[in-house]
């Protein structure tokens, strides 16, 4: 029973997250909440289970969806089309990790350049925070003070379950105010099977959707980073980032196969594990399951729709700032910042992922005659920035690893 409501608040975590990218892009949002629960168990049985993550709806495809709707008239197919590519193209990626190997890859990735992008997704999805709880800012404080209040003096299972509670009282706030539409429930059909579709593939589809994996897996690296900062081991060694990566690729071909917006890890659970201090696997896998059955149980799915925006946004605050915190502290963790060129490279990351976010919504945008255009968002350059530069400004560092490295395999070849 414990390990059933402690899913049900990582359910609650991503729902609001994964329920907006198809409302906003025009998915169905029952198929999208179907596709991220099986996504996860697809996800967990590439990763043997042993990776505590949430696969959700991805914010970085929504710009590239946009695109393919008003390329072909509003007809999605095409944009799921360009969705399987993406993740076959995900699913070929882990296997250039698999023979290239971690090590090689790791070293493109130090503190200095994982902590800054991790600072910078979390400030990135604040904004965001803020703009839900400003529907009701006195719901949002007490739910957020609530969420606080049990993460400080609450005390074993009380404390692990405090968002939950958090959400409940917010929504108990809520409904007393009158904020609550019943009606969302009360229309909602008892069971429902998912509107599923199939896709349609054409090449200009491909081309507009498929290349925002490179940004995706800039993404991936920065979340699988901070799960195993807050868990305290290495996913990207063992199980090892090829099978993150194959997880992620095969949990979006489903998707797009089957009607959904494209899957990928989500903060909003990794703050949860911050917050709770639990880290069983299984939690996830049980949270997948409800979010199946939610999708086919209109009531329920019905009821949390029915969630005030300004009680999500109360925890959301939270969540985000936890992994905002999170960077930070890999940042510290590792005393990178006692070189003046990593601070300059953290300084470069986060002005480039906070400013183009904020100047432009829709990202840097760059014409490609087949394409049209292509859009990059902030914490996708910032992420290629900060990777080049690293590169250029810690060089030296760069050519001792590879030297030591070489000497450490030519005496275990004499030995």
């Amino acid at each position: 029973m414990k390990k059933t409501v402690m899913s049900l608040q990582h359910l609650l975590a991503m729902f609001g997250a994964t329920v907006l990218v198809p409302i906003l892009t025009g998915f169905n949002p029952s198929v999208a909440i179907f596709c991220a629960g099986l996504g996860t168990l697809i996800f967990h049985f590439c990763t043997e289970g042993k990776v505590p993550v949430f696969l959700g709806s991805s914010f970085a495809f929504i710009p590239v969806i946009l695109a393919a709707k008003e390329a072909f008239n509003g007809d999605l197919a095409y944009a799921q089309g360009g969705i399987v590519v993406a993740g076959i193209l995900y699913v070929l990626m882990s296997f250039v990790v698999k023979i290239v190997g971690v090590d090689k890859i790791k070293k493109y990735f130090p503190a200095q350049v994982t902590g800054a992008m991790i600072g910078v997704i979390g400030l990135n999805l604040l904004p965001t925070a803020f703009d839900m709880a400003s529907g009701n800012i006195v719901v949002a404080l007490i739910t957020l003070s609530i969420a606080l209040c049990i993460n400080k003096f609450g005390r074993g299972f009380i404390k692990q379950i405090g968002i939950l509670v958090a959400v409940i009282v917010g929504y108990l706030v809520s409904l007393s105010l009158g904020l609550v539409d019943i009606n969302t429930i009360a229309q909602a059909s008892l069971f429902e099977i998912p509107k599923f579709t199939l896709p349609k593939f054409n090449l200009q589809a491909i081309v507009i959707v498929a290349p925002v994996v490179i940004a995706v897996f800039m993404e991936h690296i920065g979340d699988m980073t901070t799960n195993g900062a807050v868990v305290g081991k290495n996913f990207i060694e063992n199980p090892g980032l090829n099978r993150t990566l194959l997880g992620d690729g095969l949990a979006t071909i489903v998707a797009g196969f089957l009607g959904g917006p494209a899957n990928t890890t989500y903060g909003e659970n990794t703050a949860v594990l911050a917050i709770t201090k639990n880290y069983d696997p299984s939690l996830l896998r049980r949270t997948a399951v409800l979010a199946i059955c939610l999708a086919c149980i209109g009531k329920f799915g019905g009821f949390l729709q029915s969630i005030p925006g300004a009680v999500m946004g109360g925890i959301s605050i939270l969540l985000f700032s936890m992994i905002t915190f999170v960077g930070f502290k890999t940042v510290k963790d590792s005393n990178c910042i006692e070189h003046k060129n990593n601070i300059i490279i953290i300084a470069t990351i986060m002005v480039i992922g906070l400013g183009t976010t904020y100047l432009s919504n829709k990202g840097i945008v760059i014409g490609i005659p087949i394409t049209k255009t292509v859009t990059i968002t902030g914490l996708s350059l910032a992420a290629i920035v900060g990777i080049v530069l690293n590169r250029v400004l810690n060089n030296q560092d760069f050519k001792a690893e590879e030297k030591t490295n070489q000497s450490i395999k030519a005496q275990t070849r004499t030995v």
